[in-house]
């Protein structure tokens, strides 16, 4: 496979070799093409033919050179499994004046991918119960794969009832764990082991989870609860 951060001078040759059997449709409307490429516009177009290092479409009248490396989010093994399909690219990188334009399909699959992952997220219900693996661990928490692609944080507070120092002290890559799903926002799924344990509080804990949102009460809210607490007793 390419690599994906090969820039258009490195394509180059293997374009102009490449090319000779293709020849540009119409009229070459490089205005409208720095338009879509500021824009990240993504077009549906198809492939033409197969060449050396990748595939060619027509975007605008000008030949759209697709690296393999950039034409699926992983490897590809055959390249004229591709030709005469539609797919849906953004324009990379644009030279008017050698006349190259570098188009990529792997934006729009990754935005898909997301789309798809997110509408997963969205469809767990706030409560379940979900056995996972400790995947990475930091200082504030542990990131937790659910499987199916999907992947939550058990922030250091919702680790156990106990105060911890460390995640590490707990947890390690690759541990087992079952978790709760205490709050589902943006996408983001916010778990507990926490809540599973004996006498654990099943309520949603997010707050506790975040604690950058967490103000503490000002001191002369202080003074006042304890005012009121005290209001009323006579001392002998």
């Amino acid at each position: 496979m390419a690599d994906e951060n090969m820039t258009m001078e490195d394509f180059s040759k293997a374009i102009d070799d490449s090319f000779t059997s293709f020849k540009d449709e119409g009229e070459a409307n490089w205005e409208k093409l720095k338009e879509y490429q500021t824009e990240k516009t993504p077009l549906t177009v198809t492939v033409d033919g197969v060449v050396n290092k990748g595939v060619i479409s027509n975007v605008e009248g000008v030949r759209g050179f697709i690296p393999a490396s950039r034409l699926a989010l992983g490897h590809v093994d055959d390249l004229n499994a591709y030709l005469g399909k539609e797919i849906q690219v953004i324009v990379r990188e644009i030279d008017e004046q050698k006349g190259r334009l570098i188009l990529s399909a792997v934006e729009p699959l990754r935005a898909k991918q997301n789309e798809k992952r997110k509408a997963r997220i969205n469809a767990i219900e706030v409560g379940t119960v979900m056995d996972g693996k400790v995947e990475n661990i930091q200082s504030y928490g542990a990131f937790i794969d659910l499987g199916d692609g999907l992947s939550g944080l058990v922030h250091i507070s919702q680790i156990s009832r106990k105060r911890i120092k460390s995640v590490e002290d707990v947890l390690q890559p690759g541990q087992e764990v079952k978790v709760k799903v205490i709050a589902v926002k943006d996408g983001k799924l916010s778990l507990s082991m926490k809540a599973l344990e004996e006498g654990g509080d099943a309520k949603d804990d997010s707050r506790e989870a975040a604690p950058k949102d967490y103000k503490l009460p000002k001191s002369e809210n202080i003074s006042t609860n304890l005012g009121s607490l005290l209001k009323g007793i006579k001392l002998n």
